[in-house]
């Protein structure tokens, strides 16, 4: 007879880089309603996961600079042991999350953490999340903006960059 396998909670940590600013100045600037500028990160395996320019990193829950998360989605649970994610998170970190691939507006924490969320879980993170870079550059400020918000590189601090072969898990 079959062990069962073990299941793992998978939570989606999310925060507000604009500490609600985005709330107050979008309608102004934007002539549209933002509730926030979204960071988000997967806790699974008693870690936080995220990506930034700095490539993949991981820390305690809540253990980046950015304090604790403004909310927390509950994204299921997972089947998916420990070895087998970290091998999956250095296949990503040598692949598509490589720090210099990382792109405020499109390829960022949030594209990570839907792809890692769809691994773990077959569910993606919420849309009012991933939708709002193209939200943002759908106004004429946005465009207007793009130019100089292209180059910006976020990287929470108080984290480690994530390799399998340091030992972090």
């Amino acid at each position: 007879m079959e062990e069962p396998l073990a299941l793992h909670p998978v939570k989606l940590y999310v925060y507000d880089l604009s500490k609600g600013m985005a709330r107050r100045l979008s309608p102004l600037m934007l002539g549209k309603q933002l509730d926030g500028i979204w960071h988000t990160s997967i806790i699974v395996h008693k870690d936080e996961f995220f990506y930034g320019s700095g490539g993949i990193s991981s820390c305690a829950p809540g253990g980046t600079l950015l304090g604790p998360p403004d909310s927390v989605v509950d994204l299921g649970s997972t089947e998916v042991t420990e070895e087998i994610f970290l091998e999956y998170l250095s296949s990503l970190g040598e692949s598509m999350f490589r720090g210099e691939s990382y792109n405020l507006f499109e390829h960022n924490c949030n594209t990570f953490s839907n792809e890692v969320a769809q691994f773990l879980t077959g569910r993606k993170i919420p849309s009012y999340i991933t939708d709002l870079p193209a939200e943002v550059l759908a106004t004429p400020f946005g465009q207007a903006l793009r130019p100089l918000l292209d180059p910006i590189q976020i990287q929470p601090p108080g984290a480690n960059t994530f390799s399998r072969h340091n030992g972090q898990s």
